[in-house]
């Protein structure tokens, strides 16, 4: 890469977007940032066009949240980008976006029926229904990860025995596994709430799941011009 210039142009704008958008939120606030994030169904505060705007956003207090987002989207989607072309790739980054916000909305309204169950048959007291109960009611979710998680899963598919150095580990691993790694902790700590941490583990392994998705269908359907 000789410079800004040479990255891939929806990269490059979604960058561009996320930076300002961000940087407006520091500048305007929370009632910006509610606008556009995505709240509980059930809340007053939820918007339709709030599963499309969230994935632009990212924590105002957490520089590290747009810096490994946008590093990720540009070390996985720039490649992608150049084989699909631009058109195809911004689709495809959409729908993985949205598709995570869905599968995050659904696992939130499970979830408080879960808890709403587990009350009634005395499996948790009414305190921790309520704690719990209202962290999931007021909550928002926020942030490009789960386009960037589709992004990946979509690389994964298609380069699966690339050779991918992580950070602390000496060898080279496959990008299946990576991506798979990356899923499965999602998944085991969207399931244990313990380990949850304020992480919409859920919009993680939607968006991964989009993507696989996706990047199947189009392999199947286009499969001479696919790659």
């Amino acid at each position: 890469m000789r410079g800004f210039q040479d990255i891939p142009p929806v990269i490059k704008n979604l960058v561009i977007v996320n930076v300002l958008i961000w940087l407006a939120e520091l500048t305007f606030g929370e009632s910006f940032i509610s606008a556009l994030s995505i709240h509980f169904y059930k809340n007053p505060e939820f918007r339709v066009w709030q599963p499309f705007t969230y994935m632009f956003l990212h924590s105002p207090g957490m520089f590290l949240h747009i810096l490994f987002n946008m590093f990720m989207l540009w070390m996985f989607g720039s490649t992608l980008e150049n084989m699909w072309g631009s058109k195809r790739f911004l689709i495809f980054y959409i729908l993985c976006g949205i598709g995570a916000a869905i599968i995050q909305m659904a696992a939130s309204a499970a979830e408080m029926n879960i808890l709403m169950s587990s009350l009634q048959e005395g499996k948790i007291s009414e305190s921790e229904y309520i704690a719990r109960g209202r962290n999931i009611y007021h909550g928002i979710t926020l942030g490009a990860s789960g386009a960037v998680m589709g992004v990946m899963a979509g690389f994964g598919y298609t380069f699966p025995n690339m050779p991918m150095y992580i950070m602390f580990i000496p060898v080279p691993i496959k990008a299946k596994w990576v991506v798979t790694g990356y899923v499965l902790i999602d998944l085991f700590s969207g399931v244990n709430p313990r380990y949850n941490s304020g992480i919409a583990h859920f919009a993680h392994v939607g968006g991964a799941l989009i993507g696989l998705i996706l990047v199947i269908t189009m392999n199947r359907n286009n499969r001479r011009t696919f790659y």
